[in-house]
């Protein structure tokens, strides 16, 4: 195994793609426990629609699909809150109608445009392949603000997790951080996009946070093993790619789906064992 591992740190398109997916992985992580808890997981997924639907647009106007990308995915991170908040369309009728809408664009768009000369699937799937220089070092700025950003307002994250109600009752500006988790989630989907893809890049929110809720309860204790696990499947995922030539991003989601089913168990064992013995 070590000398796979040393063979795959050979090629520098995989050193890039790791570089980039651990960063990627850390932040979905931590961000992923506040948006589990809060009932906002299916944001993951909605707003990775929408960045397929900016990537097309890029690529049909010859631009960089990160610099399109992040400006107009903000925007969508801020109209499916407002949406959400202050109308009629609530929750995941929100996020559905701007997420299927988007993707649907996105097909059209490149139908239109580039057509078959571009690979949909690479956007749709995700390709370790994609990540050049520029994108490398803007992901990796990206990822940094992010994770200084989770750490600067840890306590103000924590109170509108857990009891948003009182958080506004002590002066918090609960909509400032709901947004603020809101956009620092776009940005880890533009980010990790390249690699997972549009339709996989959600695993990484969602997986981890329900893992490590399946055998620990304190905020901390999640957040920790959350980030943990997140960071070694996704490099897992990448080894089991490399080892059997199988997508890296769809790698990536059987081996967090393995670990939630071991953690499951765990604690499944768990409950048998208190059980036995108030017996």
């Amino acid at each position: 195994m070590f000398d796979m591992i040393r063979e795959m740190l050979s090629f520098d398109f995989i050193i890039k793609a790791l570089v980039v997916g651990i960063l990627v992985s850390l932040c979905a992580a931590l961000l992923g426990v506040s948006l589990v808890l809060k009932r906002y997981s299916m944001i993951g997924d909605g707003l990775s629609h929408v960045g397929f639907g900016t990537l097309a647009i890029a690529v049909s106007l010859g631009l960089a699909p990160l610099q399109v990308s992040i400006p107009l995915l903000l925007l969508a991170a801020f109209l499916l809150l407002r949406i959400s908040e202050s109308s009629r369309i609530k929750g995941d009728a929100a996020i559905a109608l701007i997420s299927s809408s988007s993707l649907a664009a996105g097909v059209v768009v490149l139908a239109m445009t580039v057509g078959m000369n571009t690979d949909v699937c690479n956007y749709l799937f995700g390709t370790i392949l994609a990540m050049k220089n520029s994108d490398v070092y803007l992901s990796v700025s990206l990822a940094s603000v992010i994770l200084v950003l989770f750490a600067l307002f840890y306590n103000k994250i924590f109170s509108v997790t857990f009891d948003e109600g009182f958080a506004r009752a002590t002066g918090t500006n609960a909509k400032l951080y709901n947004m603020l988790i809101a956009f620092m989630t776009a940005l880890v989907i533009v980010v990790g996009m390249r690699i997972m893809g549009a339709m996989l890049i959600s695993s990484l929110i969602i997986f981890p946070a329900l893992t490590a809720m399946r055998v620990l309860k304190s905020f901390r204790q999640v957040i920790i093993c959350s980030a943990i696990l997140s960071v070694c499947c996704f490099f897992a995922g990448i080894l089991i790619s490399f080892a059997f030539d199988t997508p890296a991003g769809a790698s990536v989601v059987l081996v967090n789906l393995v670990a939630f089913l071991v953690f499951a168990a765990i604690a499944q064992a768990g409950k048998l064992v208190v059980v036995k013995e108030v017996k």
